[in-house]
């Protein structure tokens, strides 16, 4: 749920940028220093954000009963009442991804147990088809001061209602005086820790790597009744904050929801220097707490939602470590297809910044931009224009070459090849199928009609049997 907020009281935004600038600058003289912790080989981790429901398949504004039912510290609020995330264990990357699984498996179990005891059920989502947009208000909110001053700054800083406008098959458009939107994008976040020296090359390989991740990992087709992108958590999240801060050097909107820029030249830092000069405090709150915890800088970093996310972890007083967050990723289907998803960003990722000649040298940005945005919107159909110049069916290209080199670059981490291939099946099993949780929601559509109750109820039984959702049936 981020960082929670002792006070709701807003000091000026200029006294907040004095102590975020100071922070930033201690951020400088740690890369200076060269303090921050090296990894070999890598650690992941993971969140896991999901949805309670009721016997009727619809939401359930309980999620503090299912807290106080479950009593487990690793499994926390989210922004609406009707959400929660599970916050799992770093691991190092041999071994790491089976114990991802297990870990999920035996915290989904209690979760299972906590929400059966109050007649709710889990679920593991992007956007659930059931949800009724009257759901998401200031009413459903989870208790928060973080949450509460989120939306009301966010709310002052557009000035405007935020509005929505998402359209492919179908169209969606309102306009609401508050983010609660926001409340409906649940993710699958991956954390990958990077060493020093090798952050540009990491993190424009994640970038490239968004668009191919994305089209194999969708899950949300369906917001409000209506059929939208394969993806719809990305423009939805993205125009729930709506709050633009500058163009880049194509003219491209950046705003606090975002793709990026440019490509990275050397370091985070200069996407920490970004924070600083190019976005305004939207949260900024005098924190009591010495310079070296970093709580200004890492609450300004923590209210800019880039897609592919750069972390500082830990603080100055100790062994600070680098890191990216991937956000790209909706939750569910199962645990094996977010732990296969896991797996092909983090093969993909390091097999592309390993090669001989850097990945982005061969890309234009706004290329990997568009690619990113291609596959949001068609999923397995998009076409998009790979690092070789050629446009591809990114669903072939997957099949015939990705995979490979995912599984290539987790061996070369240390991954053991059995462990890599029985992670990267369930995405070889869409890849050769073309279906992904997106399709088999549409493809439950197509076959059933509009019974979005009857279509959770039959994605809930499927994911209740642990199976990959290429082998679902409709």
């Amino acid at each position: 749920m981020g960082q929670e907020l002792d006070t709701r009281e807003y000091v000026d935004e200029q006294a907040f940028t004095k102590r975020l600038r100071a922070e930033t600058r201690l951020v400088s003289q740690l890369y200076r220093d060269q303090r921050f912790e090296t990894f070999d080989p890598p650690m992941l981790g993971a969140e896991v954000e999901a949805w309670l429901v009721d016997d009727n398949w619809l939401p359930a504004p309980e999620n503090e009963a299912f807290l106080d039912k479950l009593d487990e510290p690793l499994v926390t609020h989210e922004l609406a009442r009707f959400n929660f995330e599970l916050n799992l264990d770093p691991h190092s990357l041999p071994g790491g991804l089976p114990k991802l699984k297990n870990q999920i498996d035996a915290l989904w179990a209690d979760c299972e147990a906590a929400a059966a005891s109050l007649s709710l059920k889990p679920l593991m989502i992007g956007m659930p088809p059931t949800l009724i947009q009257d759901m998401l208000s200031l009413d459903t909110m989870t208790p928060s001061n973080r949450y509460k001053a989120l939306n009301e700054r966010v709310m002052e800083k557009r000035g405007t209602p935020t509005k929505v406008d998402i359209s492919r098959r179908e169209t969606l458009e309102l306009a609401q005086n508050h983010l609660m939107i926001e409340a409906a994008c649940t993710s699958l976040q991956t954390h990958l820790t990077v060493n020093p020296g090798e952050e540009a090359r990491i993190y424009n390989a994640a970038q490239i790597v968004s668009a191919p991740l994305v089209a194999l990992s969708a899950n949300s087709p369906f917001l409000y009744g209506r059929r939208l992108w394969e993806e719809t958590r990305i423009p939805a999240f993205e125009q729930a904050i709506g709050i633009d801060s500058f163009r880049s050097r194509d003219g491209a909107k950046i705003g606090r929801v975002t793709f990026g820029a440019k490509w990275l030249r050397e370091s985070f830092l200069e996407l920490f220097l970004e924070n600083l000069d190019g976005h305004d405090a939207l949260l900024p709150i005098i924190e009591d707490a010495p310079q070296e915890k970093l709580r200004h800088f890492k609450l300004q970093n923590g209210t800019l939602w880039r897609w592919n996310r750069p972390i500082i972890g830990g603080d100055a007083t100790g062994t600070p470590h680098l890191r990216i967050e991937n956000r790209v990723t909706p939750a569910g289907p199962t645990a094996a297809d977010m732990v296969a998803n896991a797996a092909f960003f983090i093969g993909l990722t390091r097999h592309l910044a390993g090669l001989d000649s850097p990945p982005d040298m061969g890309m234009e940005f706004s290329t990997a931009r568009g690619n990113f945005y291609a596959s949001a919107r068609r999923g397995l159909g998009a076409r998009i224009q790979w690092i070789d110049g050629e446009t591809h069916d990114i669903q072939r290209l997957i099949h015939d070459r990705l995979i490979g080199e995912a599984r290539q670059g987790l061996v070369d981490a240390g991954v053991p090849d059995n462990e890599a291939r029985a992670a990267l099946e369930p995405i070889r099993g869409r890849a050769r199928t073309g279906q992904n949780g997106a399709a088999w929601q549409r493809n439950w559509v197509n076959c059933h009609g509009r019974d979005f109750q009857g279509l959770v109820a039959a994605y809930y039984d499927n994911q209740q049997k642990g199976r990959p959702v290429h082998t679902w049936r409709i």
